[in-house]
């Protein structure tokens, strides 16, 4: 069977050279008895290529049975697998068959195999390697002959790196590797898929067919789709039932897409964690108050350069500058206002020594400022803190990031 025979058998949507690649392996390794690991993002189809390969496989009448290894409890996960005996535990009324003597002759996809306690995954290392296990409470070694379908949305070898997954059963269960493409590697495909998800619920709700604008189909294609193609027919869903103009624009598109996956138009090539994120801001924040300060600063001595000196007039007229340059100095009380800049007395030879400066400032209170990034978050911090008295969850809305990192902040920095 080709390929396009396949996609129309299992309902695959997609032109995609990474998925027809998937596709082409699966159906090469579904007539052996290989085990198989599938990888790639939630969401984006991994049972039905398991069910691609038991369907074109010698085990097509047997039972296929799929079991989500992360939604079932640790402590019932063995029963579940392999069956237990009567009085084997609390609540075991009589024997139970496990998946495994279910599916004898059959194939049993485990989802999220990567979840398995490792005690868990040696029990399915003895199946993959002699067919053999014991049920929960029995010292009786039972047989059985299925054939296992792995799959995962994490990195497994980092598991096993970090001791969370058992390297022997990784190389079992990875006899044949096969990875599914995420969406957003699948750009040509989500128009495809966007128009097939739309029929099919026009059809289902009665209602007037689709129709996306050309700014709509770029915002779907540029989305990088974390949800993969379970999301992109959720949204699809949401727009045939809620949208009332059936021709949907753009701005339309962007009312059903996550707000907080807004970062992702356009795609994010590196993602960083939201604490890194915020401390990078933070930094950026005071550069740009110190930028801001010295432009007033020019601003305000321009000022006083075209008055000619006349600091009153140039008080009167600005008064944001002023306030803004010298919020934080605290002058005596009565000389709030002790900076006086003059116009230079002329020479008897109309040359000074430098022969650069025609003013010169009198009597006035010269404040020297840090330019030291951690003085700067380190004022930034105490502000907020006393703005809202103390209040460390409102003083990180304030600074912008995360009442976690305000308090290491707050450590670090001795305040």
């Amino acid at each position: 069977m080709d390929t396009q025979n396949i996609k129309q058998r299992f309902g695959i949507i997609g032109n995609s050279p990474l998925l027809n690649r998937a596709i082409d392996i699966a159906s090469q390794v579904a007539p052996t008895d290989m085990s198989v690991l599938i990888t790639g993002e939630s969401g984006s189809g991994k049972e039905v290529f398991s069910q691609i390969i038991h369907q074109m496989s010698a085990r097509k009448h047997g039972a296929f049975i799929a079991v989500n290894c992360g939604a079932i409890p640790e402590g019932t996960i063995d029963s579940e697998l392999f069956g237990h005996e009567k009085g084997s535990f609390t609540g075991a009324h009589e024997a139970r068959k496990g998946y495994f003597e279910v599916a004898n002759g059959g194939t049993i996809f485990l989802d999220e195999v990567a979840e398995l306690p490792l005690g868990t995954q040696a029990r399915l290392l003895r199946i993959l390697e002699s067919g053999e296990y014991l049920r929960v409470g029995s010292s009786k070694v039972q047989k059985t002959d299925v054939r296992i379908i792995a799959a995962t949305n994490v990195d497994v070898y980092n598991r096993v790196k970090n001791g969370k997954f058992r390297e022997d059963l990784y190389y079992r269960l990875n006899t044949v590797p096969l990875r599914i493409p995420p969406l957003q590697e699948r750009k040509e495909d989500i128009y495809l898929l966007f128009r097939k998800f739309a029929a099919d619920f026009s059809d289902k709700y009665r209602s007037p067919a689709l129709h996306l604008e050309p700014d709509a189909i770029q915002i779907l294609t540029n989305y990088s789709w974390p949800g993969n193609v379970r999301q992109l027919k959720n949204i699809a869903e949401q727009i045939c039932v809620l949208e009332k103009d059936r021709n949907v624009s753009g701005q339309a598109i962007l009312n059903y897409i996550p707000n907080e996956a807004g970062s992702n138009l356009p795609m994010a090539i590196n993602s960083q964690s939201k604490e890194d994120f915020t401390e990078r801001d933070i930094l950026y924040k005071v550069l740009f108050d110190m930028k801001k300060d010295m432009v007033e600063l020019k601003k305000l001595v321009a000022e006083i350069i075209q008055h000619g000196g006349n600091t009153a007039t140039v008080l009167a007229d600005n008064p944001q500058y002023i306030n803004q340059l010298y919020r934080d100095v605290e002058l005596p009380v009565g000389q709030e206002h002790a900076f006086t800049i003059q116009q230079a007395a002329p020479s008897n030879n109309n040359i000074n020594s430098n022969n650069n400066a025609d003013y010169f400032a009198h009597e006035a209170e010269e404040v020297e400022e840090s330019l030291s990034l951690v003085d700067k978050e380190s004022d930034l911090i105490k502000k907020a803190l006393k703005k809202h008295k103390g209040k460390r969850k409102f003083a990180a809305q304030e600074l912008g990031i995360s009442e976690r990192t305000l308090y290491r902040k707050i450590k670090e920095l001795n305040l």
